[in-house]
C-alpha cells in the first residue's frame, strides 16, 4: 500500500493544507511565523472568550473529569492537584488500565499508519485548532497547576505551546516526505532495463510516552506528543501529578478529533498518577513503549537515559541546567539592567531557560555611564530588580507563585548559601502578598555575590528566584567558566554583554565549546528566557541539560521507520 492512497479528499487535509504549507515554509527558512496569536485580547479571540474560558476551567473543579471515562480504566480515580495560588482543584481522573490500554494503542496504529503522513499532519493540526479555541480554559488550568501568572499561562501554555506543536508536526512531515511514496526504478542492462516498482511506507516505532512536568505542562509536553503522533505512533501522556488538568483537556481534545477523523481514540490516552507514584517508570519499561519524552529533574532523567535506553527505548530528555550570563561591557547600561531584571524575575526564575549565574570581572565593567566597579554593578543590578518588582500588584503578574517546597527552601536558604560561598546577599528575596490570592507564596528575586573560586555553590542549580553575581579575574575567565560549567552541569541558555567584537567572537566560541545557545546584548523586549518557534531551537542536545532540541530533525526523524515493498514491472 502506498502512503498516498487514502489522502485525497480527507476533510481535515483540505481544511489545513494552507497552514501546513505556511508552517513548513517558515521552518525551512527559519523566518517569523506564528499561527496562534499570543495576545489574550478580546479583539483577537473575541468578546467574552476570556470569561467563557474561565467558566469552562471552573466547571472542572471539585468533580470528576469525565471526558476521559471512555478510556480503559482500573475503576480507580486519582487527583492531588493544589493550585500554587492556594485553592485545591479537587479534580479526579480515571486510572488507566495499562494491560488493556497499551495493546489497544498498538492496534490503533495500523489505520493511523495507512492514512499517510499528510493526513496525520492534518488531523494533528485540527487538534491544535480546537485547542487554540480553548486557550483561555487551558491557560487557567496551567496557571492553577504551575503557578505561572495568567498572561504567561495563556501565552506559554496556549498559543506558544500550540506553535511549538505545529513546528514538530511540519518537521516530522518534512522528514517523512524526504522519501517518496512510490517510484518506478530502472537499472540499465543489456537489452531491456531492469524495471521495478518500489513503494515506501512510513511506520511508527511503537507507543510514545510523554512524561509531563509541573512548570510547563503543555509547552514542554506538546512537542513530543505531536512529534510522535505525526510520525505514526500512538501516545500515552503521563502528566505530573500536580499538573494533570492542562494535559487532560489536551488529551480529551485529541481523542475527540481522532474519533471524528475516523481513527481509534486509543491513539492518545492519559495516564494520571498519584503524587509520589511510580507510574512513569512502569510505563517506560513496558514492551509496547518505544519512545519516551521527558521534562523534569535530573535524577529521573538520568534513570531514563540509562535504564530505559538499555531496554531499547528512544529517550528524549530536558533536565536541569545552570544558565549563564557574562557581563563584559555595555553602551546601554539602563536597558541592559532592565532586561536582566525582567529575565531574573519572570515566573520567579522557575524556567529551564532562566539565568542563574552572572559573571563579571572583579575590576568591574565599562558602560555608557562610566566604569562600574564590581560592587557598584551588584548594587545597580539589585536596584533594577527591586524597582522592577517594587509594585506588588504589578510584580505578581510577572512573578507568579512559587510552585513547590523545594523552590521555597532555596529562597529561605539564601543567607546560608551566601555564607557557604563566603559571599554576601546583594538583594534579599522579598515576600509579596498576592492581591487576589492571599495564600499564594510569591517572592521577588534574591541575588548573592560570590567569588569565582566557590564553584561548589553556584554550579548547583538553585531552581527559583535565587541567582549569583560571580566575580572573576577577567572576561576571559568568565567565558572559560561559561564553557566549563555548561559542559559539566548543562545549560539551556547563555548570554553575553560586550561592546567588543573580539569578546563577542570569544563568547561564540565558548558557547560552541559548551554546546549552548547564545544571546548577545539583548535589550528591549527580547529576553534570554524566551525562544521563538520555527526559528530558535530550544536546547541543543549538546550538553547535560538536554539530549534533544525543539525542533531539529533529530527530534522527529528517529520516531519512524520506512518499509520498502518492491516488485518487477
Amino acid at each position: 500500500m502506498t502512503t498516498t492512497a487514502s489522502t485525497p479528499g480527507h476533510p481535515f487535509l483540505d481544511a489545513h493544507a494552507a497552514t501546513i504549507e505556511e508552517a513548513s515554509e517558515a521552518l525551512r527558512t527559519r523566518s517569523y511565523y506564528s499561527r496562534y496569536p499570543g495576545s489574550p485580547s478580546p479583539r483577537v479571540y473575541g468578546e467574552g472568550s476570556a470569561e467563557a474560558g474561565k467558566q469552562a476551567h471552573d466547571a472542572h473543579l471539585g468533580r470528576a473529569f469525565t471526558a476521559l471515562d471512555d478510556q480503559p480504566s482500573t475503576g480507580e480515580r486519582v487527583g492531588d492537584e493544589v493550585s500554587p495560588y492556594g485553592p485545591t482543584l479537587g479534580v479526579t481522573y480515571p486510572v488507566l488500565d495499562l494491560d488493556v490500554a497499551l495493546p489497544a494503542a498498538r492496534a490503533a496504529m495500523r489505520a493511523w499508519r495507512d492514512a499517510g503522513p499528510r493526513v496525520r499532519a492534518a488531523v494533528c493540526v485540527e487538534m491544535l485548532e480546537r485547542l487554540n479555541k480553548r486557550s483561555f480554559e487551558v491557560a487557567n488550568a496551567v496557571m492553577h497547576t504551575s503557578g505561572q501568572p495568567f498572561v504567561m499561562s495563556f501565552q506559554a501554555g496556549g498559543p506558544e505551546a500550540q506553535d511549538r506543536a505545529l513546528e514538530a508536526i511540519v518537521a516530522g512531515l518534512a522528514e517523512m516526505e524526504r522519501i517518496p511514496a512510490s517510484v518506478t526504478w530502472e537499472k540499465p542492462a543489456k537489452g531491456d532495463p531492469i524495471r521495478m516498482q518500489k513503494d515506501y511506507t512510513v511506520i511508527g516505532r511503537g507507543v510514545g510516552l510523554v512524561i509531563g512536568c509541573n512548570t510547563f505542562p503543555t509547552w514542554n509536553g506538546y512537542p513530543g506528543l505531536f512529534a510522535s503522533l505525526v510520525t505514526g505512533n500512538a501516545v500515552v501522556v503521563k502528566p505530573h501529578p500536580r499538573a494533570i488538568l492542562p494535559l487532560a483537556i489536551t488529551v480529551a481534545v485529541c481523542r475527540e478529533v481522532l474519533a471524528e477523523a475516523g481513527f481509534d481514540k486509543a491513539l492518545v490516552q492519559l495516564a494520571p498518577d498519584r503524587d509520589g507514584g511510580t507510574l512513569a517508570k512502569d510505563i517506560a519499561l513496558r514492551d509496547e513503549v518505544a519512545i519516551v519524552d521527558y521534562t523534569g529533574g535530573p535524577g529521573f532523567g538520568a534513570w531514563l537515559e540509562t535504564e530505559a535506553v538499555a531496554a531499547g527505548k528512544l529517550v528524549y530528555t530536558e533536565k536541569a541546567g545552570v544558565n549563564t550570563i557574562v557581563l563584559d561591557s555595555t553602551d546601554a547600561l539602563k536597558p541592559m539592567l532592565g532586561n536582566l531584571a525582567f529575565s531574573l524575575s519572570l515566573y520567579s526564575g522557575q524556567m529551564c531557560t532562566a539565568p542563574q549565574n552572572v559573571y563579571a570581572p572583579k575590576g568591574g565593567i565599562d558602560t555608557d555611564e562610566g566604569q562600574l566597579s564590581f560592587d557598584e554593578l551588584a548594587d545597580r543590578l539589585a536596584t533594577a530588580v527591586s524597582r522592577f518588582t517594587g509594585d506588588d500588584a504589578k510584580a505578581v503578574e510577572v512573578l507568579g507563585a512559587t510552585v513547590n517546597d523545594q523552590v521555597r527552601a532555596n529562597i529561605a536558604a539564601i543567607g546560608e548559601i551566601a555564607a557557604e560561598g563566603e559571599g554576601r546577599v546583594v538583594l534579599e528575596p522579598r515576600r509579596i502578598t498576592h492581591p487576589a490570592f492571599p495564600d499564594a507564596v510569591v517572592y521577588a528575586p534574591g541575588i548573592v555575590a560570590v567569588d569565582v573560586r566557590h564553584e561548589d555553590v553556584y554550579t548547583e542549580e538553585r531552581f527559583g528566584p535565587v541567582s549569583f553575581l560571580i566575580a572573576t579575574e577577567s572576561t576571559e575567565q568568565s567565558l572559560a567558566q561559561l564553557a566549563d560549567t555548561v559542559k559539566e552541569h548543562g545549560a539551556m541558555t547563555a548570554s553575553v554583554y560586550s561592546t567588543s567584537e573580539d569578546v563577542l567572537e570569544q563568547a561564540r566560541e565558548a558557547a560552541a565549546d559548551g554546546g549552548v545557545a547564545l544571546s548577545e546584548n539583548l535589550l528591549g523586549q527580547v529576553f534570554v528566557n524566551q525562544t521563538a518557534a520555527f526559528s530558535d531551537l530550544h536546547g541543543t542536545g549538546a550538553n547535560p541539560a538536554a539530549n534533544a532540541a525543539y525542533t531539529d530533525s533529530a527530534f522527529v526523524a528517529n520516531r519512524f521507520r520506512v518499509i520498502t515493498s518492491r516488485r518487477h514491472v
